[in-house]
């Protein structure tokens, strides 16, 4: 009989450490070509930033079939609602039979989070201590549980245009401890890892903020006509992407780049997933900046999905849906 699962059942069988590598290998899946799914499909719902969207995949390798369904409505703020919300529905890939109906804005936050993790292991310097997150909300919070499983950071720097929800983040108890900066630009000076996620339409950092060998990490900004980093420093990065596709269709930090004459699409080195088994991509030199542009997956979602799904049989959680 297929489950039903809620945000704290999800909670409960999604561990962090577990998250980073199913993610680490659905993305290795998705670069090697053993993923099939289109770049999502996505429809303006109202005028004001209110999207929804489909994200259909099938993982033979997971093995897993499904899709996620997203909303993203700027106004919930507004209305005590998180801003994205989503269900994933996890079908059977040898029968189509629905297996499991489960939240998924934790999965969203959470393995978005841990997509992030997966870069810095690759692509930021090992000896990695200082972070800057751009950003005071639910990712903010998210990654710095995530990335403190793969580099020894000593703190986060953060700053976001509400100084109220900075102050609040850094006050909470976090695996990385949290000094909220008085700028984004005293946030990010002297990073080795700086997490852009905003909702912001404009770039919130500039090139010459960003010290040599960096490794920025930006999630924000999934829309063609939004960008959250300095055109000029996407230029001189080593640019890496979840999905090259998608990143030319939706990430507007690479479209409008590409448009105003900056770089082509070869300027894209390469998708994590390749980075993940083809180590000699990941950095040329100690002193190179690296950029990773994500704007998350399918497989992804469904990767978290199975997951949870197996831990929920395992301990006998969730409720029937008849």
């Amino acid at each position: 009989m297929p489950l039903w699962l809620n945000e704290t059942d999800v909670r409960a069988l999604l561990p962090m450490p577990d998250l980073i590598d199913a993610m680490q290998t659905a993305l290795a899946a998705f670069s090697a070509g053993q993923v099939n799914q289109p770049v999502r499909s996505v429809i303006e719902v109202a005028p004001g930033h209110s999207f929804f969207a489909s994200m259909p995949a099938h993982a033979g390798s997971i093995p897993a079939l499904g899709a996620k369904l997203v909303t993203v409505f700027a106004g919930n703020a507004s209305r005590n609602l998180p801003t994205h919300l989503a269900t994933i529905v996890l079908l059977d890939p040898q029968t189509g039979e629905l297996l499991a109906v489960m939240d998924g804005r934790f999965i969203t936050e959470a393995r978005t989070a841990a997509v992030s993790a997966v870069a810095v292991r690759h692509l930021a310097r090992e000896q990695a201590f200082r972070l800057a997150i751009i950003g005071s909300g639910v990712q903010a919070r998210s990654h710095l549980e995530a990335l403190a499983h793969v580099r020894p950071f000593q703190e986060a720097r953060c700053w976001s245009p509400t100084a109220g929800h900075v102050r609040k983040l850094a006050a909470e108890s976090h695996p990385i401890p949290v000094r909220a900066a008085e700028s984004a630009q005293a946030a990010v000076v002297d990073a080795d890892v700086v997490v852009l996620a905003t909702a912001s339409p404009v770039p919130v950092i500039e090139d010459a903020w960003i010290s040599p060998g960096a490794c920025v990490v930006s999630v924000g900004a999934c829309r063609p006509n939004q960008r959250e980093m300095d055109p000029v420093l996407v230029a001189r990065a080593r640019l890496f992407v979840d999905s090259r596709a998608a990143a030319l269709r939706e990430s507007g930090d690479v479209i409008m780049a590409i448009s105003e004459d900056r770089f082509s699409a070869s300027h894209i080195v390469a998708e994590l997933g390749e980075a993940v088994t083809e180590t000699r991509l990941c950095r040329a030199d100690a002193g190179q900046v690296v950029v990773f542009k994500s704007l998350g997956l399918a497989v992804e979602d469904l990767a978290a999905a199975h997951l949870v799904y197996q831990r929920a049989l395992e301990a006998n959680r969730g409720a029937p849906l008849s």
